[in-house]
């Protein structure tokens, strides 16, 4: 065990096996917090995983033994480091797997239960010590390797984006659970670096580990293929999924996982979704299986034919299909296919169902083949994103539909303000309009919130889309009206007449409806039925309708009800400052605090790694300074503070720089790939990969350090110009055109930010500087940081304004370098 053997390829092989472990891990904890917990949670994974390896640099800046030798040939350093993190990962994933399944941490209950504080450390905790394994054995090859140091972080992103593409099959093929096995025994691989020839019974106990993982994996993966997958993870008590299994006489009919989602069908849950259905029906809804998507609030797959549907007549939507009998419909992600069982059951000549998770109509196929609405003769059912959809030439429509598929949710919860929904923005709503049939109309019913908010966000989408295509008085062609929960709004741009307005008056009547606005409408006309104190949604609608100055009304509103744009697409996400002291104020002493919980999720993450992220840098300093020389000094030496400083900014500044370019850069390219799941997996393999590149690169260029950070300065700002018009000229094009002209133009910004880390590393070694781990643990420290900043700043600027900033931070680190 003394006399290990290693070569320089077994030490890449090592450390891209444990690159591509620590992705697939990365990307598969994203999907196991979205369904454990809240979407916005997936955001922790990016700041543990960076501060996993911001942690192992200062563990190896604390014991420079560990990486420091005079000949790699011999090094039985970095031979047992390399097995230690190849086994430390491995044991560590399935101890992270254990705690998030057992230890009782619930997020909506930190806010008044304390003790949920001291499990979210526990929490946290365990799913960073995996990737402190794996930072350790690719910091100390980064640091053993003398000269070749690029070659290392060369591999180590390559290996990476591997990782991010096994991720994706793995959970196609077997889930979550299954992804997680995988990333263990990938991360077992890095053994290879370790001779243990004489150890005949050890390697005997590890092929056995790997025989006995892949065995589980393919139970997990039959399992998968036939519906029977377990969801293997312990869900919050607060999603529908979890509620729904509690109820007597409830049972699983189908659960599975696919690369974007976790799918269960759940029956005898006394599931009645009809949003709107007016108090004046006079039969009870029919019998309803319940649909969960990510453990989530149960979407209805209603058991009823269209014909006998008798409760279609009095949802709110039903006003639509009296104005346009027999339309041609397009119905937009209908959900379990109430929308489309609407449209038929109206008289719809034709129903295009435009649904972007192909889960979903194999589970309604399995559970209720004989109430399959997307099996029906007149309905014509494509898989893909509804925006991409309406950016392909093709058909005309009568009626436009989105069916209101999310749950309610009350808007102090703030748990889905984080997602990014391009089905709501201007840009989307105007190519709907786009799509209709001379004099038809668009339709789409939103909740009621109290104060009003995403009703209101709707009908301002709505506005601003009319006016983006030059429709004349946009006001005048929107009717909207409400029940007790629901608001339907209708968008006619070719104008309401008089027959039509009369009918709806007659509809709202009859089924108990209030007007909240028509081209026609006065005060008398609303808060009639379901009556509030005061006019309120008729007098927002009209303020806002009337109102000459939008931005001022906007700005004066107490929620941020703006329109989302695709540059700013949390059409849910209604938080301002101005709320703040309301949620302190009612911080643990209601279930949930005034508006912006999600938001400041964040907040309270983003103060957590800062604090860890400094300590981490700090620390090595503090009972190391001797060991920590700088440029130009011995090892025992003083080491100038300016040069600290300058490492410092330099390495963090990348660090910040490749977070902020790449976060907006998935989050816009949701629009392009239809789901975040694809889009990450693909902008991280192109980024990566072509970092990968640039990094082989970097010793070979000779243009001066500062220079190429100038240039990838420069292309840093233009990159995400020329892609974000590519994507909006590529919608319409099929999926292997739109990655394959992404992918190019992302390329070249891809390869130069290859350079700038492992310039740095060049930069150290040439000054005989042992920094080099501390310098690792500064880049991943400040990644963790960026990681969770870039959201913010995506949330309350947009996009542009935190590519802008990474772009900002490389012109930093070009003045921060010494050469």
């Amino acid at each position: 065990m003394n006399h290990l053997k290693l070569n320089e390829a077994k030490v890449y092989l090592s450390v891209a096996a444990l690159a591509a472990a620590a992705l697939m891990l990365e990307s598969t904890l994203t999907r196991l917090l979205a369904v454990a917990q809240f979407y916005h949670f997936a955001f922790l994974v990016v700041s543990l995983a960076l501060l996993g390896f911001g942690a192992s640099g200062s563990i190896l800046s604390l014991f420079p033994r560990w990486t420091f030798s005079e000949n790699i040939g011999t090094s039985s350093n970095l031979g047992r480091l390399l097995a230690i993190s190849g086994v430390g990962f491995a044991i560590s994933v399935g101890a992270a797997y254990a705690v998030v399944n057992y230890i009782p941490f619930d997020s909506y209950s930190i806010v008044w239960d304390r003790r949920q504080v001291i499990y979210f450390g526990f929490y946290y905790l365990a799913l960073t010590i995996p990737f402190l394994f794996a930072g350790l054995g690719i910091g100390a090859a980064l640091s053993i390797v003398p000269g070749k140091s690029n070659l290392t972080y060369a591999v180590n992103l390559l290996g990476s984006a591997v990782g991010i593409g096994l991720a994706l099959i793995f959970m196609q093929l077997a889930g979550v659970p299954g992804a997680l096995l995988a990333s263990g025994l990938v991360g077992l691989m890095a053994v290879i670096g370790f001779d243990w020839s004489s150890m005949k019974y050890l390697r005997i106990v590890f092929w056995g580990f790997v025989l006995t993982g892949t065995c589980l994996l393919a139970i997990l993966a039959w399992l998968n293929w036939g519906n029977k997958s377990p969801i293997g993870v312990t869900i919050s008590p607060y999603k529908g999924l979890a509620y729904a299994l509690k109820i007597p006489g409830s049972e699983k009919l189908f659960g599975a996982w696919n690369a974007i989602s976790r799918l269960d069908v759940i029956s005898g849950a006394s599931t009645r979704v009809m949003p709107g259905l007016s108090y004046t029906s006079p039969d009870n809804p029919p019998e309803q299986n319940g649909l969960s998507i990510d453990a989530d609030a149960l979407l209805p797959i209603t058991l009823t034919a269209p014909s006998e549907f008798n409760a279609a007549d009095y949802l709110p939507e039903s006003f639509a299909f009296q104005i346009y009998p027999e339309a041609v419909v397009l119905a937009l992600e209908p959900g379990g296919g109430l929308g489309v069982l609407q449209a038929l059951a109206g008289g719809a000549s034709q129903v295009t169902a435009v649904v972007s998770n192909p889960l979903v109509i194999e589970a309604i196929a399995a559970t209720s083949p004989e109430s399959d609405v997307f099996n029906h003769v007149q309905v014509e059912t494509l898989y893909g994103s509804p925006r991409v959809f309406l950016e392909t030439p093709g058909d005309q429509y009568q009626l436009i539909f989105i069916p209101l598929t999310d749950t309610y949710r009350p808007v102090a919860s703030g748990a889905y303000s984080l997602n990014e929904t391009y089905n709501l923005t201007v840009e989307s709503i105007a190519a709907m309009i786009s799509r209709l049939d001379k004099d038809g109309a668009l339709m789409a019913t939103r909740w009621l919130q109290t104060p009003p908010s995403e009703t209101i966000r709707l009908l301002a989408t709505v506005l601003e889309a009319l006016e983006s295509l030059g429709v004349d008085t946009p006001g005048d062609k929107i009717v909207a009206y409400r029940g007790i929960q629901t608001m339907t709004v209708l968008v006619k741009p070719d104008g309401w007449v008089g027959s039509e307005l009369s009918q709806l008056r007659e509809f709202a009547d009859d089924r108990r409806f209030d007007l909240v606005w028509s081209p026609d409408i006065s005060i008398e006309d609303a808060n009639r039925f379901n009556k509030l104190p005061e006019p309120i949604y008729y007098q927002l609608v009209k303020e806002l309708i009337t109102e000459a100055d939008k931005e001022g009304y906007y700005a004066e509103y107490p929620f941020d009800i703006q329109p989302a744009i695709d540059d700013h697409p949390f059409f849910f996400h209604f938080f301002k400052w101005e709320q703040s002291p309301q949620i302190m104020a009612t911080l643990g002493l209601v279930w949930q605090p005034f508006g912006g919980s999600g938001y400041f999720v964040l907040i309270a993450l983003l103060i957590l790694v800062t604090g860890l992220s400094l300590l981490l840098i700090i620390l090595p300093l503090v009972i190391k300074r001797s060991a920590l020389a700088m440029d130009g000094v011995s090892r025992t030496g003083v080491e100038p503070p300016l040069s600290k400083l300058r490492v410092l900014v330099y390495f963090g500044s990348i660090g910040l720089a490749f977070l902020f370019l790449e976060i907006p850069l998935i989050q816009k390219s949701i629009l392009s790939f239809e789901h975040p799941t694809y889009t990450f997996t693909f902008i991280v393999l192109v980024l990566l990969s072509c970092s990968s590149i640039g990094s082989v690169l970097s010793r070979k260029v000779r243009i001066p350090g500062k220079w190429l950070l100038a240039a990838l300065f420069g292309l840093a700002i233009i990159t995400p110009i020329l892609v974000t018009q590519i994507q909006e000229a590529a919608l319409g094009w099929t999926l292997i055109q739109r990655a394959l002209v992404i992918g190019i133009s992302l390329a070249p910004m891809g390869i130069m930010m290859g350079i700038p880390f492992p310039l740095g590393l060049a930069w150290l070694e040439k000054s005989g500087s042992s920094m080099i781990p501390w310098a690792w643990a500064v880049n991943g420290c400040a990644s963790v940081v960026a990681a969770v900043l870039a959201a913010i700043l995506a949330l309350s600027f947009g996009f542009t304004v935190v590519l802008m900033l990474g772009a900002a931070f490389y012109g930093v680190a070009a003045v921060a370098l010494k050469y």
